[in-house]
């Protein structure tokens, strides 16, 4: 068995406990352990589906200080799976909160902004503004034809950021 694959399946089994104690402990952890593909997943699921606020902030703010520009790749991932959109939205934010630049997977968040409920679609706005100015005019071009090919009816606020961001990607 992988190192990582161990690590895995000892904070899964900490996360799974019914001991709030144990899986607060076992997140706050994370922080000074050497990242290991996983363990992001692992806590999404969690935030996914525990209703205690203090693991749903432990989550977020260990999401939210992630600088391993490794763990992007997994966030997206995440992103992409069938969760709540509070979970979806959390996540997204974690990306911009996070400083680190997710310009390369633009298209991802395009697709997201249009799909997703207001707030994780503001969300996606933040995360596609900070890497706007990372892309070269040939990907702002593509984002922008991927939005206006959208016949889609938003509601009027996301409307109104929906036309921000194709004015943001200009």
């Amino acid at each position: 068995m992988f190192e990582s694959a161990k690590k895995l399946n000892e904070l899964q089994g900490k996360l799974n406990t019914e001991n709030k104690k144990v899986v607060s402990d076992a997140i706050i952890s994370l922080r000074n352990e050497t990242p290991f593909k996983g363990a992001i997943g692992l806590l999404t699921d969690l935030f996914d589906r525990t209703n205690n606020l203090i693991i749903k902030d432990l989550i977020r703010n260990f999401l939210n200080d992630i600088k391993e520009p490794e763990a992007r790749n997994e966030i997206v991932t995440e992103m992409k799976k069938s969760f709540k959109h509070e979970t979806i939205s959390m996540l997204v934010s974690s990306c911009w909160q996070s400083g680190l630049d997710y310009s390369e997977y633009s298209v991802d968040f395009v697709n997201l902004f249009l799909d997703a409920d207001y707030l994780t679609a503001l969300e996606c706005f933040t995360v596609i503004e900070e890497a706007a100015t990372k892309l070269p005019v040939s990907k702002k071009n593509e984002l922008i034809n991927l939005l206006e090919n959208q016949k889609r009816e938003f509601s009027a606020d996301k409307g109104v950021l929906f036309r921000s961001l194709i004015t943001t990607l200009c």
